[in-house]
């Protein structure tokens, strides 16, 4: 960020009254706007509850760097984040929350505290159904009058009993009693506060999918991470605080290239060197530009259905719907497919045509692009999807007769290189999974 930009923004959006302080950052209230702070990132990096602490020269601005590139891809995405823009290059500002005193952890895989509350699983244990967990941001071990065993304990709430129970996060949990366990009343801040649990896990998991596909496509695997949430001043639940390299772990290579370098006692260069790789990785995530064509024969082809399927996962553009028999007008159609190519070259064509079932494979032997053919006829002329089915060697045209699935099909196509769609799907696709841990 150059010099006249943070000028011009400090100028903008100055620091008020300090409102909190913690071991990596700082928030100020923004002065002359109490909706808006600014989080400032500090170069101080802390293991063990503080325990272990250090000063890594410039690690605030790679922090703060990890964190906005994130919260603007997760905004992309249609995550609900507390961000609004980068202010510095250690800071950035975002509007004020009340924050839950919740962290949310997920998991795709078991590793960290995980492995010591379940010594019977292996280290890397894959969930296909993320697993979430709560636990309850506390600070020297005490919960307003309770005295605790630790800080940060994992928490038991199950909708409607009245209380939530207090768990050693690194002792087994199997044969473990809950060391305390409150009335909901002295944790919730405010009346039906359990109301809003299911769309934390909703949030943290939409959150989580996207950053796992979009590490997926950097080549490495995030396996976990942990979130905060708040509620603005509209009252809307979102993603708040921070995540930086500090709040996940992503593998490498089979390394960690995360905070747990930190803790396992690495060198400090190490870590900043680390630190510094993960911010430029992160830099790069972004949405790609990507499209599905709807192609029609004529104008007796209905294809409102799978534009009200496609489109809530293309919101800043139109579904492109294309009028062409390919047979009448070959000519004409090789050129606008070359043309809708050429714009967008990672596309998926959906052709959906009665009686003309041979448009979808000619349409797929002149691109390279997949090609899905819907036998718009076939419930009427049943032997029409032979033309779509046999077909001449470098034809790889799709076929599938439900109008709905050549959508969602389309759709995975995208998810491969697509973290808001994967996001989408995954989330689906997870609802209906179920881990199975063997012992």
């Amino acid at each position: 960020m150059g010099a006249q930009t943070v000028e011009r923004l400090s100028t903008k959006y100055p620091l008020g009254m300090l409102i909190a302080e913690g071991k990596t950052k700082t928030i100020h209230q923004v002065k002359g706007d109490d909706r808006l702070v600014v989080l400032t990132s500090k170069d101080d990096i802390t293991a063990g509850d503080g325990a272990k602490h250090d000063v890594i020269p410039d690690k605030g601005r790679l922090a703060n760097e990890t964190t906005c590139n994130v919260f603007r891809l997760l905004q992309a995405c249609g995550v609900p984040v507390a961000f609004k823009q980068q202010v510095s290059a250690n800071s950035f500002t975002a509007p004020k929350c009340l924050m839950l005193p919740y962290e949310v952890v997920v998991r795709r895989e078991a590793h960290g505290s995980y492995l010591k509350r379940n010594p019977h699983i292996e280290k890397g244990h894959l969930f296909p159904k993320l697993l979430i967990e709560f636990f309850l941001k506390t600070k020297d071990r005490r919960w307003k009058a309770h005295e605790l065993v630790c800080d940060d304990p994992l928490m038991f709430y199950a909708e409607g009993a009245g209380e939530i129970a207090l768990y050693n996060p690194t002792e087994p949990i199997h044969g473990q009693k809950p060391f305390l366990t409150l009335p909901e009343m002295q944790v919730f801040g405010y009346q039906e506060e359990w109301k809003i649990f299911p769309e934390m896990r909703r949030i943290a998991s939409q959150a989580f999918l996207v950053l796992e596909k979009a590490w997926q496509l950097a080549g490495r695997r995030l396996v976990d991470f942990k979130v905060e949430l708040g509620i603005d001043s509209k009252g809307r639940l979102l993603l708040t605080d921070v995540i930086d390299n500090d709040s996940w772990r992503v593998v490498e290579d089979g390394i960690y290239i995360d905070k747990q370098a930190y803790r396992d006692g690495g060198a400090l260069d190490d870590v900043a060197a680390k630190y510094r790789h993960v911010a430029d990785i992160t830099a790069l995530f972004k949405l790609p530009r990507q499209r599905i064509i709807l192609w029609r024969g004529s104008e007796s082809d209905n294809v409102e259905e799978m534009v009200d399927l496609l489109s809530p996962h293309f919101p800043n553009e139109n579904i492109p719907v294309i009028i062409c028999s390919v047979h009448k007008e070959p000519v004409a159609a090789a050129s606008i497919l070359y043309r809708l190519v050429q714009e967008v070259p990672d596309s998926v064509v959906i052709a959906y045509i009665g009686r003309s079932n041979g448009a979808g494979p000619v349409l797929s032997a002149l691109s390279t692009i997949p090609v899905i053919t819907v036998p718009a006829s076939v419930k009427n002329f049943p032997d029409d999807v032979w033309s779509s089915l046999h077909v001449p060697s470098n034809v790889p045209v799709m076929t599938v007769l439900e109008p709905a699935n050549a959508a969602l099909a389309a759709l995975q196509i995208l998810s491969a290189r697509n973290p808001r769609i994967y996001a989408h799907l995954r989330g689906k696709v997870e609802e209906l999974a179920v881990n199975i841990i063997h012992t």
